[in-house]
């Protein structure tokens, strides 16, 4: 009779999870979109920067409700390239969560040109399958 020991039942365990999170990324909606509706491609703006968001086809909810066809909004500052759509979206001074469910805000940058763009990502920060991500709009801020 085969015995295990429960180190490597565990192993055994973590494995199969693993396993079964392969390809379950959350899938957004077809004909979602994801957009700024400010501040505006090309705008030039003084501090603070009111920014509001845009969704259409999904549901916003906060960080860690897992519900078919939501999440919540990232703001990606001068990224030139996006990051893995398979992980969870970095947290940092390029990567801002919105993980509240929030569809607004203000944030403060320093003056100079900046590249914004959306990405919208599930309850675990993940990027949906079929990714939603807003076009790049270009701004200045002026002191």
């Amino acid at each position: 009779m085969l015995q295990l020991s429960m180190h490597k039942i565990w192993m055994l365990l973590i494995i199969s999870l693993l396993c079964s999170g392969v390809n379950a990324a959350s899938q957004s909606k077809a004909g979602s979109v994801v957009y700024f509706v400010t501040p505006k491609d090309g705008q030039t703006v003084k501090n603070p920067i009111q920014l509001s968001f845009g969704l259409e086809g999904m549901n916003l909810v906060e960080a860690g409700i897992d519900d078919p066809y939501s999440g919540h909004h990232h703001l990606l500052i001068n990224v030139d390239q996006l990051p893995n759509m398979n992980l969870p979206i970095p947290a940092d001074d390029q990567h801002i969560h919105f993980g509240k469910g929030q569809d607004s805000s203000v944030i403060y940058l320093n003056p100079g040109e900046y590249t914004l763009q959306l990405l919208f990502a599930d309850y675990l920060h993940i990027p949906h399958d079929k990714p939603l991500i807003s076009k790049k709009i270009s701004i200045k801020v002026v002191e």
